[in-house]
């Protein structure tokens, strides 16, 4: 099934306007910054955060250029986290090509990054709206919150599954549930209609992060990280985490604790994948999944009343799950 056509179909026109300006906005005249945010405009990704805003404009209102701003302004937003984050985890490649601080250095990072969260504010106060300026700025807050967890958590001991929701709620999901709730807010939702935005919002970013763990372990190329890289940065992620808590299997526990410390061998993390598919670790994060899935159904029957949007969300959350990369 073509998920992505389906899911562009609605808002065709809009979307065009968006990649426009969003591509407006990530250029300039100047040799170095220029040379920067080309490398990013080409490493352009599917746009799914952008299109969650038109969607759920579109679902409530109408799309307007407060939609277009609030959108470009928090896709800026999410590419400087990436930017930055890249120069964090030290990470040489993002989406299959050289990463910024790769392609350039650390310093040229750090800077482009600040540059393109300025754009972001930039434009995310052409919505002449408080409260979407205010989102934003929360949202920065929680992504930047998220990183510091993340990082101190891989020097915490405890490994349980309310830890790693804490981090990805913070990260993934927080990312998701504010384009829920920025594209109903720019459309003129009422509070409560906000509300259940942002949980759907929520449950698709955890989706979505789920099932990147779960690509971690496997060897794909598309995927553009080779097996057990979260575990080779120090990070247990759900399939491991239950196969642990489910076995206590002591010796897996100990290269556990290794990948924490940061002295796993690539042996090791093998070992602990390994470990993790063959005690159901892969089924158990896939069965949580579809779980959020039908909760997140809840939402379409109740309160998407397009049957087009209806169709293009369903194929999002569809997606969500079943994509490949």
């Amino acid at each position: 099934m073509d998920y992505l056509s389906i899911i562009k179909q609605p808002i065709s026109s809009e979307l065009c306007d968006f990649i426009d300006l969003f591509n407006k906005s990530l250029s300039h005249t100047d040799g170095l910054l220029s040379q920067a945010l080309e490398h990013i405009r080409n490493r352009a990704g599917k746009r799914m955060r952008p299109i969650l805003i038109l969607l759920m404009a579109k679902n409530f209102g109408e799309i307007s250029d407060i939609t277009q701003h609030a959108a470009v302004g928090l896709e800026l937003l999410h590419t400087a986290s990436l930017v930055h984050d890249d120069v964090v985890d030290e990470s040489g490649e993002r989406r299959g090509q050289k990463s910024v601080n790769a392609m350039f250095d650390n310093k040229v990072a750090v800077l482009v990054g600040d540059y393109i969260l300025s754009t972001a504010l930039l434009h995310v106060s052409y919505t002449h709206s408080e409260t979407i300026v205010r989102h934003l700025a929360e949202l920065g807050r929680t992504l930047s919150n998220g990183e510091i967890l993340q990082l101190s958590n891989i020097q915490n001991q405890e490994i349980s599954e309310e830890v790693y929701y804490q981090v990805i709620k913070q990260k993934t999901a927080a990312l998701f549930e504010a384009c829920a709730a920025i594209g109903a807010l720019s459309a003129g939702a009422a509070e409560e209609e906000i509300q259940e935005a942002k949980k759907f919002g929520q449950n698709l970013g955890i989706i979505f992060q789920i099932r990147d763990d779960i690509f971690d372990y496997y060897d794909q190329a598309n995927v553009g990280k080779p097996t057990g890289n979260d575990m080779a940065e120090g990070k247990l992620t759900l399939p491991v985490i239950y196969a642990l808590r489910s076995t206590g299997n002591q010796e897996m526990l100990v290269l556990a604790k290794k990948v924490k410390a940061g002295t796993v061998t690539k042996e090791e993390i093998a070992e602990l994948v390994k470990f993790t598919k063959e005690n159901g670790g892969i089924e158990y994060a896939d069965q949580r999944m579809w779980e959020l899935h039908a909760e997140s159904v809840y939402f379409l029957e109740h309160e998407v009343h397009d049957e087009d949007v209806r169709k293009s969300l369903r194929a999002y959350l569809d997606y969500v799950i079943e994509r490949n990369i």
